[in-house]
């Protein structure tokens, strides 16, 4: 269908003027399946979209619910020479490709949902599902964007041995993920997660963009820091674990953190000290903030701490925080809660590709239990913790931006 253009613009503003945050970004992404450049005016009204306007634009966005204002091109020049401003805290970021957009996970239905792919379904942002076997053969570099949510790549099956090694859910994971490993000629379930782990770490490497939320930020640094060295107790593959797998960790081969120490105990539910305890926290005062960054000079981390609010609601998972002190001093703090010493939300560089790892599991549902029910989002379209989320998948659309580490002490 043709579209046809007027001397107009479509301003989405993202402050709390905006009725449906999440949804905005699924309009971002629509317009740009129709080969339209998509402004994205950091820290301009909570990190706007401004784009041509169109007919076809305007009426998506009615059936979808999104705020928007149509705008005369004039006004639309106004706001982008205040952005421009040099004293302004503001950066126009032009979107002009569609993210190929992977979703790393299992085939078998777990008793519990992810966040990411609730995010993306109910903002209309299609996705494709992979797995072990479409990662080992090679299938990541036709993707912009990749997500891993609660994978345990340590080969410990998320460490519910203790609580629910009766249940059939867990009988039937390890069954399957055994299945496999054999199938694709691994001797354990560990040997085929830590090929999938290199296998991902080679596509940030080879300028992929990841983001990964919950266990999956932990347990994948433990696994490429334990390669060649077994650190599973014999519950999991029937022999003890290396006496000094500890010492024999090399931090170098990891993403984000450094200096862990690892938990092979089967009855202590953490993996490692990345992870910051979760006993003795209170909801109603778990909180981090976000950090600010230079619009102009920083544009990356910008993009991904945009919000209409900059003190976000905690929220638990696997993997809850990040001890502060085992964070590489080369990856970027984007949001922490710096009286607790933990860190939320971070981001670095890996080869010609970059990572942000988020905390927790889902961030409307403060303690997420295995099986309850998944978020219905339209209760939470202005939720800034999604937001978050959303900030990374539109990321990868951004005309490339120079990769460097940011200081934010």
């Amino acid at each position: 269908m043709p579209l046809y253009t007027f001397a107009a613009q479509i301003l989405v503003p993202m402050d709390d003027a905006q009725r449906n945050h999440l949804k905005a970004y699924g309009i971002a992404y629509h317009v740009l399946t129709y080969d339209v450049e998509v402004s994205w005016l950091l820290n301009y009204r909570g990190g706007s979209f401004m784009f041509d306007y169109h007919r076809e634009f305007e009426e998506e966005m009615v059936v979808r619910g999104v705020s928007f204002q149509v705008i005369a091109d004039i006004q639309a020049a106004g706001i982008l020479r205040e952005i421009a401003e040099p004293e302004v805290n503001m950066e126009e970021i032009r979107l002009h490709k569609v993210p190929r957009i992977a979703v790393y996970t299992p085939p078998n239905s777990l008793p519990w949902d992810d966040a990411v792919t609730l995010a993306l379904t109910y903002a209309e942002i299609p996705y494709d599902e992979v797995y072990d076997e479409e990662v080992l053969s090679g299938i990541l570099p036709l993707y912009d964007w990749l997500h891993l949510h609660h994978e345990d790549f340590t080969g410990q099956f998320g460490k519910f041995w203790l609580a629910f090694r009766h249940a059939d859910w867990y009988q039937e994971d390890v069954r399957l993920a055994e299945e496999t490993a054999r199938r694709l000629g691994y001797a354990q379930v560990s040997d085929l997660k830590l090929a999938v782990a290199k296998k991902i770490r080679g596509f940030v490497e080879g300028g992929g963009y990841m983001f990964a939320m919950c266990s999956a930020p932990e347990s994948i640094d433990i696994a490429l820091a334990a390669e060649g060295v077994d650190i599973l107790h014999e519950v999991y593959n029937g022999t003890p674990p290396d006496p000094d797998a500890q010492e024999r960790l090399d931090f170098s081969r990891t993403f984000a953190f450094e200096d862990f120490t690892i938990v092979p105990d089967p009855a202590i539910y953490e993996k490692s000290n990345i992870d910051v305890p979760k006993t003795g926290r209170n909801q109603a005062t778990d909180f981090f903030t976000l950090f600010e960054f230079s619009a102009k000079w920083d544009p990356i981390p910008t993009m991904l701490t945009q919000s209409h609010e900059t003190v976000i609601k905690g929220f638990m998972g696997q993997t809850t925080a990040f001890r502060k002190s085992v964070v590489k001093p080369t990856v970027t703090i984007l949001g922490e809660n710096r009286s607790k010493g933990e860190t939320r939300y971070i981001h670095g560089i890996r080869g010609q590709g970059t990572f942000t790892f988020l905390g927790g599991h889902d961030p409307e549902d403060y303690r997420h239990h295995v099986g309850d029910p998944p978020t219905d989002l339209d209760l939470f379209p202005n939720s800034p913790g999604y937001r978050l989320i959303l900030n990374n998948v539109l990321f990868p659309a951004a005309r490339k931006q120079p990769l460097k580490t940011w200081n934010t002490e």
